[in-house]
């Protein structure tokens, strides 16, 4: 059967004709490697050169290359010496890679690299870490992997499995690396990280991430580029040089607990710096703050309501501001808390803050003699925002009978003046009986509210929020704007909230 195309030209519509008519191939090389972009695999992409001589080297044109689970790291270093396009993207992923085969193709990707690297090693130890494990040993005599200069990379992400590294040459210069992230790192001694990652070897250097990594006892940071560094778990670290002109965000967390020495020895000087996260050991004596003029939060170690040890390295933090915009506070209940002292009491002063954001690990404990404690000692503080966390199952909305979590409980009766608060947020509300009697009391507290915002749990059943919801409108007043929202893993869902 034929059909006319309107020109008078007859097209055959027979079926086998249609079907060994290759138009895609007629298609501009641009749009047939957008197609094979959609593969999100370098090995899938490379198998079509099998089709015919029009796609024997359209997969070397592809400015990314994805290698999902590599189980045969010279199949890398081939692609990447056969590829030819400008590389703006290079991902691989492997299972227990030996720094051999690492070392087959990691020097080929700088050389061919001219945007982002990243690089998984998922080993048992690496997994072991992030569950808060000890970091294993390196194997005596393995192999180092060289790490050779990105010169071209402007990002690079390597999370190694505990691979040893050692950085070398170091005459080589990243010249416009803005990011570096290094995860699971083994670093081989006499550390070279400092020499690293300096100004001199990384002029355009913003953001550093160091996460799990060993072989570093004294680390000294300068950089005049630097905007944001995170340092966690550098297993045995134990001084700390920081400057950085233009360094604004800076976390350090739990890197001087498995050093040798008693106390943290750090010197921070970072005129800039807008954002501080200390969550480790803290000592006024060794660690140096330098001049933060600009300085806007502070974010301390997690401080235990009822436990051992003592909250000093948190509490030593906080003595250092008396004036700070916004102070994060994580307060954390044991699951068991019996027979173990209440540390609150020890916490005397907090700075003077515009805004308060708490983070709460109650597991099912009553947290209003905790809550009160913290606002009267914050009592200016115009916004509060509360985090509710913890493992808590459905059904378990409150502790244990018999525990001593609600045994305070002049919190509920004393009196306490918030009237400089206008703004609330509470997420993961669960709407517990200690949930719903604290929010009923600040409503007493704050005199000057303005505005709330709750969004309830995940877990929180549709008929169980609405109840909520009539609830804690029963507690507000006309001027207050309440809204309500309901989270999921994926979104957050408007409930009910006023018309604007």
């Amino acid at each position: 059967m034929e059909r006319s195309d309107g020109g008078g030209e007859r097209i055959s519509s027979d079926s086998s004709t249609a079907a060994g008519e290759d138009r895609l191939s007629a298609l501009p090389d641009d749009i047939l490697v957008l197609v094979l972009l959609r593969l999100h695999n370098a090995a899938a992409a490379a198998q079509t050169s099998v089709l015919s001589r029009r796609w024997r080297r359209l997969w070397a044109l592809l400015p990314e290359l994805r290698f999902p689970s590599s189980s045969d790291p010279r199949h890398i270093a081939s692609a990447l010496l056969a590829h030819q396009a400008p590389l703006a993207f290079l991902d691989v992923a492997t299972e227990d890679a030996a720094a051999e085969s690492v070392a087959a193709w990691l020097p080929a990707a700088a050389r061919r690299l001219s945007g982002s690297l990243v690089f998984t090693n998922r080993t048992p130890a690496a997994n072991a870490a992030d569950e808060g494990e000890a970091p294993c040993e390196r194997k005596r005599g393995a192999a180092f992997i060289d790490l050779p200069c990105f010169g071209n990379a402007t990002a690079v992400s390597l999370d190694v499995g505990y691979l040893g590294v050692a950085v070398v040459p170091l005459d080589g210069v990243f010249a416009r690396l803005t990011k570096l992230r290094l995860a699971h790192v083994h670093f081989r001694r006499p550390c070279a990280l400092g020499d690293a990652v300096s100004s001199r070897r990384c002029p355009s250097l913003e953001k550093l991430t160091v996460r799990y990594a060993m072989g570093v006892t004294d680390l000294a940071v300068r950089f005049s580029s630097l905007r944001r560094m995170k340092l966690e778990n550098m297993d045995g670290l134990e001084k700390l040089t920081v400057a950085t002109p233009a360094l604004e965000h800076l976390t350090v967390l739990a890197c001087f607990y498995r050093g040798r020495r008693r106390r943290p020895v750090a010197d921070i000087e970072a005129r800039q710096l807008k954002v501080l996260r200390w969550g480790d050991l803290f000592d006024r004596s060794s660690v140096k703050l330098g001049k933060m003029k600009h300085l806007q939060s502070v974010c301390p170690d997690v401080f235990l309501v009822y436990g051992f040890p003592p909250n000093d390295p948190c509490l030593a933090l906080l003595r250092c501001f008396k004036i700070i915009q916004q102070l994060c506070l994580t307060l954390v209940y044991l699951p068991d808390i019996n027979d173990r002292p209440y540390l609150l009491e020890d916490m005397k002063m907090l700075p003077g803050v515009t805004s308060l954001h708490l983070g709460l690990t109650s597991n099912g404990h009553a947290f209003g003699t905790c809550l009160f404690h913290i606002l009267k000692l914050c009592s200016g503080t115009r916004k509060l925002a509360l985090e509710i966390s913890g493992k808590i199952s459905e059904e378990q909305t409150t502790c244990p009978a018999g525990c001593i979590c609600d045994e305070h409980q002049s919190w509920k009766t004393e009196e306490l003046l918030l009237n400089h608060l206008q703004e609330v947020k509470i997420t993961e509300f669960r709407g517990s009986e200690h949930e719903v009697t604290f929010v009923e009391q600040l409503f007493k507290w704050a005199t000057v509210l303005t505005k709330m915002t709750v969004t309830f749990n995940s877990l929180v059943a549709e008929s169980m929020s609405k109840k909520q919801y009539r609830i804690l409108r029963s507690f507000s007043r006309p001027e207050i704007c309440m809204e309500f929202y309901t989270s999921n893993e994926d979104m957050v869902e408007e409930m009910y909230a006023p018309e604007h």
